[in-house]
């Protein structure tokens, strides 16, 4: 198995560099053999990081960006104001082919701008998308677009349910995922002009479509992949990541009005932890890819802890070795000649 190279954002993120060079100091030295990873950023600081852990791994390198991305700085301002910042630096070494892929806990709007005009997008995508997992009863939904693309045509739903469906397979093991688009009835005529041309269009493309979803089908399961226009699977995306929230402090709340409702809460906390909001970690998944650009980036969390890191990089690795890149290109140039 040959060795790949990993650019991981050293600076992005909350608690950066502090947790990106925890997660990568694990990644390398789970797989010293299959993995070097790169940190760009600030070498002081990281080698700062580095020197904490007392080792030496000769799978780690470092390579110095002096700039900052912060989560306040212009997606598309940060390019030019800030050339040398770790995110410009980092895709810079996908695109000269110095590193097989990036990863970053950063600004998402800066990675994913950078990361289309640095890398391109792959052919015969117009609209790249980023998809986020969401648990189910049956297992788990993935929601495409959540962000990426905010104002969309037909077209580009569909994209997004033909680059979604190879991720799907090949990352998740469902070998034919169905798909579902998010509308406000389950009926064909249900919804805008862009469901309803989508619609026609998922229909004649050959893929798994089940037809029309609703919102309260999300968490249901009752389809491994969901297709909406960036705007609306934001709004999504952000309501689903503050029930966690809001179910903790129910808890807490609960816990602190006497002595027998904190007894309680202790019993049922090491279930609830375990069972129901595991599925809800964030550090599970990592982050996830930003599919259609020509090139692999991940993106991932900004409260990215040493295990989310970690597991950004595997799953990084996996797109490389599994060339999902080269398998949306190949179905994009079959698939979509007589759809579109």
């Amino acid at each position: 198995m040959n060795k790949l190279k990993i650019a991981v954002d050293a600076m992005g993120g909350d608690f950066a560099p502090l947790n990106d060079v925890s997660g990568a100091i694990i990644a390398a030295e789970e797989k010293p053999d299959q993995l070097e990873i790169i940190l760009v950023g600030k070498e002081k600081l990281i080698r700062d990081e580095i020197l904490k852990h007392k080792i030496s791994l000769r799978n780690l390198e470092i390579i110095n960006a002096d700039e900052v991305v912060t989560m306040k700085d212009s997606p598309v301002e940060s390019l030019k104001t800030k050339p040398n910042s770790s995110i410009s630096a980092g895709l810079d070494l996908v695109k000269q082919k110095k590193a097989d892929a990036f990863i970053s806990a950063g600004n998402t709007g800066a990675v994913m701008t950078a990361s289309i005009l640095k890398l391109g997008r792959i052919k015969g995508v117009g609209r790249p998308t980023i998809g986020s997992l969401f648990p189910t009863d049956k297992g788990k939904t993935m929601v495409f677009d959540v962000g990426a693309s905010v104002d969309c045509k037909a077209v580009h739903l569909l994209e997004f349910a033909i680059m979604g469906s190879i991720f799907m397979k090949n990352v998740h093991n469902i070998d034919k995922p169905s798909i579902g688009l998010l509308s406000v009835g389950e009926e064909k005529s249900k919804g805008d002009n862009l469901t309803i041309e989508t619609y026609e269009l998922l229909e004649k493309s050959g893929l798994n479509f089940k037809g029309n979803v609703e919102g309260r089908d999300v968490l249901r399961g009752k389809v491994d992949i969901i297709v909406c226009d960036g705007f609306v699977g934001n709004v999504i995306l952000k309501f689903a990541e503050s029930v966690l929230d809001v179910m903790k402090s129910k808890f807490k709340s609960y816990a602190e009005k006497g002595f027998f409702h904190k007894i309680w809460v202790g019993m049922m906390y090491g279930t609830l932890k375990n069972v129901v909001l595991k599925d809800f970690d964030y550090q599970e998944y990592g982050g996830v890819p930003l599919l259609g650009v020509d090139g692999v980036s991940i993106i991932g969390h900004g409260k990215s802890s040493p295990i989310a890191v970690k597991n950004m990089i595997y799953k990084a690795e996996e797109m490389v070795r599994k060339e999902v890149n080269e398998k949306i290109r190949i179905e994009l140039s079959s698939l979509t000649k007589e759809s579109r």
